[in-house]
């Protein structure tokens, strides 16, 4: 039987820096047939016409590139998919750099095991560690998760997966209201709908370093922001099969890890002033030297105390969208379709 043609779809906007390596990556894949579908979502660099000279055909691989107004990540996807002609519809991010077998990895178990319906195959990303403290710590992150990751998974990530495109159909698409998270709810609904989730860590998608501490915070803004909608809409803990079993939901542990730190933190500094305004004499002193090494004790974990900030800014935010029935929200007090 011959191999069915999967679709490698990639959306960017303003990536001009990224372009190259990524789609030199993808023409490298050793899969065959493959094609490779480029969306550029409304860029203002140099981006979509670095983007255009890839059209054409790389080692037998033909590249397609189509541009749209910008209107989001799930809009991009969607746009893909249509454009696209495979039986598997593969997804990755403009900075990533998907090792040369990632196609046949994520295809070679796409029968799945004793008659699994499976409907998507995710890979394992690798965030390079970089040179900053904040690059190094998303790697190590991102590593713990995927280590303890088991083979029926809840979730194909964005930078490294793959899906039948009847599945795609099926759960109608990435929705371009949704805020984030659009591969997890896409995901969700795959499980909700009765597909399997098969993950392989031998499908290795290499992710460039996070080095930025400002880019950092706001992706962990919008995770928060974004599974708040997640657990409104498909349960607190898990999804529910058609067998009635709870899928458990795949979060990253370390958010979980951090949450407290800010809440704590700042209990703690409030209790250190106000006893510093409450005592006087050598107990002020005492209650002074105290906030100091609370303080000290906090800058130490700066960069996970500022991700629990945002954390809890994020989380505000859902639940701000939740009651204007925003980005995916179904409005208060309304069930379920």
């Amino acid at each position: 039987m011959p191999f069915p043609l999967i679709s490698i779809t990639v959306c960017m906007r303003d990536a001009e820096e990224w372009v190259d390596d990524c789609i030199e990556s993808l023409i490298q894949q050793t899969y065959r047939p493959l094609e490779i579908i480029a969306i550029d979502d409304g860029s203002t660099d140099s981006g979509l016409s670095i983007l255009e000279r890839w059209t054409g055909e790389h080692n037998g691989i033909p590249v397609r590139v189509f541009s749209q107004s910008p209107k989001g990540l799930s809009a991009g996807r969607n746009l893909a998919v249509e454009k696209s002609k495979g039986e598997w519809v593969a997804i990755t991010d403009i900075d990533c750099r998907p090792d040369p077998y990632w196609i046949s990895q994520m295809y070679s178990v796409s029968g799945g095991l004793d008659g699994e319906d499976v409907w998507a195959v995710t890979g394992r990303t690798i965030f390079e560690k970089g040179d900053t403290k904040i690059s190094k710590l998303r790697s190590d992150s991102i590593a713990r998760k995927y280590s303890g990751r088991p083979r029926l998974t809840s979730l194909a990530n964005g930078p490294c997966s793959m899906f039948k495109r009847e599945a795609l159909n099926q759960v109608e698409g990435f929705n371009p209201s949704w805020y984030h998270a659009e591969d997890m709810e896409v995901s969700l609904r795959i499980l909700q709908a009765g597909g399997a989730i098969i993950h392989t860590s031998d499908a290795i998608v290499n992710h460039v370093a996070e080095s930025s501490r400002v880019v950092f915070l706001r992706k962990r803004c919008r995770d928060a922001r974004a599974h708040i909608r997640i657990r409104r809409n498909f349960g607190k803990h898990g999804v529910r099969k058609p067998n009635g079993t709870i899928h458990l939901h795949d979060f990253v542990s370390d958010a979980e890890r951090v949450v407290w730190l800010f809440p704590i933190g700042l209990f703690g500094i409030i209790s250190c002033i106000c006893c510093f305004l409450a005592f006087q004499g050598p107990m002020r002193n005492s209650v002074f030297l105290a906030t100091i090494i609370w303080a000290t004790l906090i800058s130490k974990r700066a960069n996970e105390f500022l991700w629990s900030i945002a954390l809890w800014y994020g989380a505000l935010l859902g639940i701000f969208d939740i009651v204007l029935g925003r980005h995916g929200h179904r409005k208060l007090f309304t069930k379920n379709d």
